[in-house]
């Protein structure tokens, strides 16, 4: 039996991750809250979160549960500078803002791969990459 060519094979895309820093999102319909908390669940940075209420939360969004209606769908976070963890139904956001800083923005293989070929090219030794501190 032959087996097959694994460059022939279907191959998923990748995420493509938007630079939502700074953008404030303000949903005029259901539909387009569960757009903007999901794409606050996948970014990479804390968000602003405020209530119909006036009151807000700043932290990162770990998790999120969907589900028929707003009031029985939220989402959890840890506020910011508190290790506690903090439940939000869906109805009561108003809006959200996008306020921390995407860890990950720029940080692809690709401008990786630049970085350390660019230090090669120059003739560094012992190239190494080190992580970011998270906290300005």
């Amino acid at each position: 039996m032959n087996q097959p060519n694994p460059d022939d094979l279907e191959v998923a895309a990748g995420t493509v991750h938007e630079n939502l820093q700074g953008q404030v999102w303000e949903a005029a319909s259901e539909a387009e809250l569960r757009e903007g908390l999901e794409k606050a669940f996948d970014y990479r940075g804390d968000v602003t979160i405020t209530r119909h209420d006036g009151t807000t939360v700043e932290g990162y969004i770990f998790d999120r549960r969907a589900s028929i209606t707003l009031s029985d769908s939220y989402i959890r976070l840890f506020p910011r500078g508190t290790s506690q963890k903090v439940s939000i139904a869906y109805s009561d956001v108003k809006s959200l803002a996008f306020t921390g800083r995407d860890t990950a923005a720029g940080k692809s293989w690709e401008a990786w791969m630049k970085q350390y070929q660019a230090k090669k090219a120059a003739g560094e030794q012992n190239i190494e990459r080190l992580p970011e501190k998270l906290e300005d």
